[in-house]
């Protein structure tokens, strides 16, 4: 497929900025949302910035970079990055990561290669968060890509189709690399798990057998780990919902607050490990499997490598103990530590609003989601 045809859901180019940013800069909206996430900057300082933008690169750089940033260093005690080694700047890959928040996974890693003096890569993004005109074209200009969710099952197909060969262009055709969660949605009890839909979307696109499909886009799996996430309280609040009403789902309005609450609520430390490229190790598996058990051991080698590299933090190894009732992990942290984490996790229940709020559901789950990498990566590390 050739670029052109990848115009409903390709991020912009170069020759697109300067009009999408008038179109920005037109917004009411948007101009409402810069105001209130930065109120001591004046408007027309972003507009003359914006302006002077003349290439995604410098949109990037000048714009998106010293937003995550400040968002980084009021949000979070640090955001560090490892592993960064293992990358060619050369080079084009995959990032294939677990899944958090909404907006940062992907935002945060971009931030750190720049720092690192690694190239951007473009991003996977459902059309289902792009709930406003302006959303579109800030995502778009910041390297975004569109995945189309909710066809019917024909039309699926084909979307899946034109976003595999998108990213197989962007590969092999752009030297772009590409960032994509391991699964639709966020885990909400941070249990990671690699969809193998994913990887045979992945596949679509290659004109080879499966196991040179996945390895030519070389995939590098990523683990991010919070100290803290601030939607915690708003997964565990819709398991609920979902567990009284089985066919409920969230509005737009619920992913505007996760939206929000995860670009400013608090995420104490925040971590991000790089594993080398797995292409080689795909490449030696037994060709003469049948597909599906290709791709559900692909899925695994992915969800090994992020499991085992996960950075724990006391609240992992304390909600863990408190799970189990026992002192197993009482090493790994201090009385004060416990205590602490204790109080967050009443601070967050405090803060669910339900008519038939169930205090012990919502504290168990809320415990999982910091108790699973901690169980993941043990089980992870059992296996080498």
């Amino acid at each position: 497929m050739e670029a052109r045809k990848f115009d409903d859901i390709r991020s912009y180019y170069d020759t697109e900025v300067q009009e999408v940013v008038n179109r920005l800069m037109d917004d009411a909206q948007f101009c409402a949302v810069l105001s209130r996430l930065f109120p001591t900057i004046p408007l027309a300082g972003y507009s003359d910035e914006l302006k002077k933008a003349r290439s995604i690169d410098s949109f990037q750089r000048t714009i998106i970079y010293p937003i995550v940033r400040s968002l980084a260093e009021k949000t979070t005690l640090s955001l560090e990055l490892s592993g960064f080694k293992y990358l060619d700047k050369s080079q084009s890959y995959t990032f294939v990561t677990n899944h958090r928040d909404i907006i940062l996974d992907s935002a945060f890693l971009d931030i750190l290669l720049i720092e690192k003096g690694l190239n951007t890569f473009e991003i996977a993004i459902g059309d289902n968060l792009l709930m406003f005109p302006w959303i579109r074209d800030v995502v778009r200009l910041n390297k975004s890509f569109i995945v189309k969710r909710e066809l019917p099952v024909r039309q699926q197909l084909t979307a899946s189709l034109e976003l595999s060969s998108y990213i197989h262009n962007a590969i092999h055709e752009r030297n772009e690399s590409i960032w994509i969660a391991q699964r639709e949605g966020r885990a909400k009890d941070s249990d990671d798990r690699t969809q193998e839909s994913v990887l045979k979307m992945l596949n679509l696109g290659g004109s080879g057998s499966v196991l040179d499909n996945l390895a030519s886009i070389q995939i590098v799996p990523v683990s991010i780990s919070y100290e803290y996430d601030p939607c915690d309280y708003l997964k565990a609040k819709e398991m609920q919902m979902k567990r009284d009403n089985p066919i409920y789902k969230k509005s737009k309005a619920d992913d505007l607050l996760n939206m929000q609450t995860g670009l400013l609520g608090f995420k104490g430390r925040v971590f991000y490990k790089v594993s080398p490229c797995i292409s080689d190790e795909i490449l030696k598996m037994e060709a003469g499997m049948h597909k599906n058990d290709l791709f559900e051991n692909i899925a695994k080698l992915i969800d090994q490598r992020i499991h085992m590299n996960y950075h724990l933090y006391p609240g992992n190894y304390i909600a863990a103990d408190m799970l189990d009732g026992l002192d197993r992990f009482s090493h790994c942290y201090s009385a004060r530590e416990r205590e602490h984490f204790t109080a967050y996790v009443k601070q967050q229940l405090d803060k669910i609003e339900l008519e038939q709020k169930d205090e012990d559901f919502l504290r168990k789950r809320m415990l999982e989601m910091y108790a699973n990498p901690l169980k993941n990566k043990r089980k992870a590390e059992s296996i080498l």
